[in-house]
Parts: C-alpha cells; sequence; structure tokens
C-alpha cells in the first residue's frame, strides 16, 4: 500500500531521549509533502496523457490497419484491372490479326483476279492487233490490187452491158 501525502502529514513519531530536533522533522516532512504532491499530480497528469497517447496510438493502429486494407484492395484492385487489360490487349490483338489476315487474304484474291483479268485483256489485245492486222493488210492489199487499173480503164458502156449480162444470167438461174 502506497503512501499519500495525508498519511505523511499525520504521521506522529514517538518521543525519545534524545530525539531529533522536531521543528526540522516538521519542515522535513512538510517538504516531503510538497514533493510527494507533486509527484503524484505529475503521475496523474503523466497517465492521463499516457491514456490520451494510447488512445491516439489505437486511433492511428485503427487507421493504419485500415490503410493496409486499402492498399490491398488497391492492389488486388489493380492486378484485376491489369489482369483484365492485358486480356483485352490479347482479344484486341488477335481481332486485329484476324482483320489483318483477312484483308490481306482478300488483297491476294483480288490481285489474282485482277492479275488473270490483265493476262485475258492482253490475250485480247493480241487477238484484236492480229485481226486489226488482218483487216488492215486486206484493206493495203485491195487499195494495192490492179483492179482499181481496171476501173480507172474501164468505160461506162462496158459496164451497163456487164450489168445487164449478169441480171439475164441471174434470171436464168431463177428460173431453172
Amino acid at each position: 500500500m502506497s503512501l499519500t501525502p495525508l498519511d505523511i502529514h499525520n504521521k506522529e513519531f514517538t518521543r525519545a531521549f534524545r530525539g531529533y530536533d522536531e521543528d526540522e522533522v516538521n519542515e522535513f516532512l512538510d517538504q516531503v509533502i510538497k514533493d510527494y504532491e507533486k509527484v503524484i499530480r505529475e503521475k496523474k497528469e503523466f497517465e492521463e496523457q499516457v491514456a490520451d497517447l494510447k488512445e491516439k496510438i489505437g486511433h492511428f493502429n485503427n487507421i493504419e490497419a485500415t490503410l493496409n486494407k486499402s492498399i490491398l484492395v488497391a492492389q488486388e484492385t489493380a492486378e484485376e484491372v491489369k489482369s483484365n487489360a492485358n486480356k483485352e490487349a490479347k482479344l484486341i490483338i488477335k481481332e486485329s490479326e484476324k482483320n489483318a489476315d483477312r484483308i490481306i487474304n482478300e488483297a491476294l484474291s483480288k490481285s489474282r483476279r485482277i492479275a488473270i483479268e490483265v493476262e485475258e485483256l492482253k490475250k485480247q489485245a493480241k487477238v484484236f492487233r492480229t485481226r486489226m492486222k488482218m483487216i488492215v493488210q486486206a484493206q493495203m492489199d485491195m487499195i494495192e490490187s490492179d483492179d482499181w487499173d481496171e476501173l480507172f480503164e474501164l468505160d461506162l458502156n462496158e459496164v451497163e452491158v456487164e450489168e445487164k449480162e449478169e441480171r439475164n444470167y441471174q434470171f436464168a438461174d431463177n428460173q431453172s
């Protein structure tokens, strides 16, 4: 059991022959009482400060725990978002690759069709050129033929006689 300032104040000492000076003892006891009261007040203040600090520590510990939970949730969410983004990126890449393959295949197919059409047009151009050459050559042959000379020398009367003979010949053929 601890002493209180009142216990110190009420303490009575037995008197003995040749004992201590009573005034000195009383003065010392008064000083001890004052110091002891001061120590008790300080102790009480420190206990209040300790209680307050413990409360604050408890509050900060709660904040720390909440922050740690929040950080964990944020990390999990970040990982989830990152995972989802990676999945979405992979899907986009696959879709892009499919589209690129489709576009390339369409382009190759179109290129082949165009190449076939070009070859067909080349063949047609060669045929046309050959035919045109033949027509031009036939026209040139016709221009260079001796028939023109005969035409220029022919008399109109002779043409009429020949036409009449030819009509008669055709008429005779039709009759038979």
